[in-house]
């Protein structure tokens, strides 16, 4: 016990320097100023409420682990509604300090939710008060993730006239740290209507946690019309023809989410008419003052078949599919056109005159080269009118797991292994249940681009692959397989694209019916009804450490940063665990010392 007394004094010591030193180096910077890496590395995420006094400048680093990138989120800021972003603001900056390149500025005037992603070594962001004596709250929440992983159905390119999405697992509870990005955009003179059906998220006043952010416009830069949470089922409304919607969630409270629907709408004081085609219908829309110069109710318009009514709004509006409400096809010269007429109900017989202008609208659509051309007609007695569009078709394609083409697979990128068998389908979405999909052309590359080099697994509708197998025709769908390969002196990576046709079922001298052709009769550019459709990429299982992939990172233990130098605070950590070493040592010893006191060896006396 005399040694710990002796050495108590020197702990005493160690401890005062060193508080000294931090207290000396603390007092060069603002009392906010905070490092959330060293010692707070292994955190990968981690969420702060800062309150903000007047006369700020605060300064925080997140350093973040090797193949990690950095997300930091200010779902929250409550700033000088008066200040300027000169005087008043937070800086994100893509480094070490504020000395590095700027990602971005956040200031009372910005009208979204700030997010910034850095795959530096670290990201640093400052903020910086003003002298007005006002409360200032900002919540922060950073977390690092890998960007070669992503979450299946997590956001998404939205571009049909209606639709629907919903969050990642719903109705189960949404993935922790996400963060889903949709982009919704339809047609030139459109507007869009999102309504949400269901939500349930985490439930708090300033939906700081996680959050439904919805922008009027084409990108997470425009302007923001609702941040919500909770349980609650709004309906929004576009000032043009496009709309992008933001779910963020953190690593608690998940529920599960959310499900939405949107349609599309026609923009207001429209004087024109106008067509839009595409793969499963038509969309007629018809100016209302269009119809008065012709002294006509909307209520008796009608098509082919008078059952198919219109949507009656600001506008008059025709939806119907391609097979449906009379429409007539008509298959010609490698060609189909789809055809209907608008028209009045026809007069009673007991009529014989009439003094007004005969309306009739005559709607076609007709498919070339990877696109959908619209033309439509409208006649005056003897005037006509045109207009034409441009459209395409809707293609997918995907992989799928076997060859029952039942369960499809989300991973992108997806690794696999060499000769590894792999099923690929093209699905055309369509409501014409007689057209069917041929497969031309499908061929590899290493890049998206498709620059040399490439292979060829179909050609002119032929196996050109020796593992390559197609599929018989069958419906919508264009399906093959072949074994996993590897181009020579490139990545691991593989992108798929296919050219196909389309071709009525019913016309037995389609390309489609021809099937293998290794000399083909025509230029293929000429058909009609060809399409583009791109997937990839796939990557070889041995090649995931080179293309960045978690799984086969060096393993760093908990609290272990690589090439990290060697600070106080681990000098300090170091001098406290030594102290405590000589503690236990010096007690233990003590008690074998007295152990052995009480056993030790004394001399007989001779009696």
């Amino acid at each position: 016990m005399e040694l710990i007394r002796r050495l108590m004094p020197l702990a005493l010591l160690i401890l005062s320097c060193l508080a000294e030193l931090t207290l000396a180096e603390a007092e060069g910077n603002s009392s906010c100023s905070v490092s959330l890496g060293g010692a707070n590395l292994t955190e990968t995420h981690k969420a702060m409420i800062l309150q903000l006094n007047p006369n700020e400048n605060c300064t925080w680093t997140i350093e973040k682990p090797e193949n990690r990138s950095i997300r930091i989120i200010f779902s929250y800021v409550q700033l000088d509604p008066d200040g300027s972003c000169e005087s008043e603001s937070i800086k994100v900056f893509d480094g070490t300090s504020s000395n590095g390149p700027l990602l971005g500025q956040v200031c009372s005037k910005n009208n979204y939710v700030p997010v910034f992603e850095s795959s530096s070594n670290a990201l640093t962001y400052q903020i910086v008060t003003d002298s007005a004596r006002i409360q200032r709250t900002v919540f922060v929440f950073y977390y690092f993730f890998s960007p070669h992983t992503s979450i299946p159905n997590c956001g998404g390119y939205l571009d049909t006239l209606e639709g629907s999405f919903t969050s990642p697992n719903y109705p189960k509870p949404h993935p922790e740290l996400a963060y889903c990005v949709w982009h919704i955009q339809v047609e030139k003179g459109y507007k869009i209507k999102l309504n949400f059906k269901d939500i349930l998220l985490e439930i708090d006043k300033q939906c700081k946690f996680d959050f439904i952010a919805v922008y009027d416009g084409p990108s997470t830069n425009s302007g923001l019309i609702g941040q919500i949470c909770g349980r609650v089922t709004p309906t929004y409304e576009s000032s043009s023809n496009s709309l992008t919607v933001v779910l963020s969630t953190d690593y608690a409270n998940s529920y599960r989410g959310f499900s939405a629907s949107y349609t599309s709408i026609y923009a207001e004081n429209v004087n024109t008419t106008s067509l839009t085609c595409s793969s499963d219908k038509m969309r007629v829309i018809i100016s209302k003052l269009f119809l008065e110069t012709f002294h006509t109710n909307e209520n008796d318009l009608q098509l082919n078949d008078p059952t198919c009514r219109p949507k009656l709004s600001n506008v008059v509006e025709f939806s119907f599919p391609l097979n449906g409400c009379g429409t007539i096809k008509k298959v010609e010269d490698e060609s189909i056109t789809y055809t209907n007429i608008i028209t009045f109900p026809a007069s009673s017989a007991s009529e014989v005159i009439t003094r007004q202008k005969h309306l009739q609208i005559i709607v076609k659509c007709e498919m070339e080269h990877n696109s959908t051309v619209e033309m439509m007609y409208i006649t005056e007695d003897d005037v006509i009118q045109n207009q034409i569009a441009v459209g395409k078709h809707n293609i997918s394609m995907a992989l799928f797991e076997s060859n029952s083409f039942e369960k499809i697979i989300l991973e992108s990128p997806y690794y696999v292994d060499l000769n590894q068998t792999l099923f690929v389908q093209v699905s055309l979405h369509t409501s014409d249940p007689n057209l069917m999909v041929f497969l031309d052309t499908c061929r590899a590359s290493p890049t998206s681009a498709f620059a040399s080099p490439t292979y060829d697994i179909i050609k002119s509708g032929c196996s050109r692959d020796e593992t390559c197998k197609v599929y018989p025709l069958f419906e919508h769908y264009g399906r093959f397989q072949f074994n996993a390969f590897k181009f020579l002196r490139s990545t691991g990576s593989v992108y798929l694209q296919c050219k196909v046709l389309i071709c009525d079922s019913s016309d037995h001298q389609s390309r489609c019916n021809q099937g293998c052709i290794s000399r083909s009769k025509r230029d293929i550019s000429s058909y009609k009804w060809k399409t583009d459709s791109i997937i990839g990429p796939i990557r070889l299982k041995r090649d995931q450490r080179a293309s960045g992939n978690p799984g086969f990172q060096h393993e760093t233990y908990a609290g272990e940063t690589p090439n990290q130098p060697f600070n106080r605070l681990h000098l300090f950590s170091f001098m406290v665990l030594a102290l405590n070493v000589v503690i236990v040592a010096t007690i233990t010893v003590r008690h074998f010392v007295n152990q052995r006191a009480d056993y030790k060896y004394q001399k007989l006396q001779d009696y």
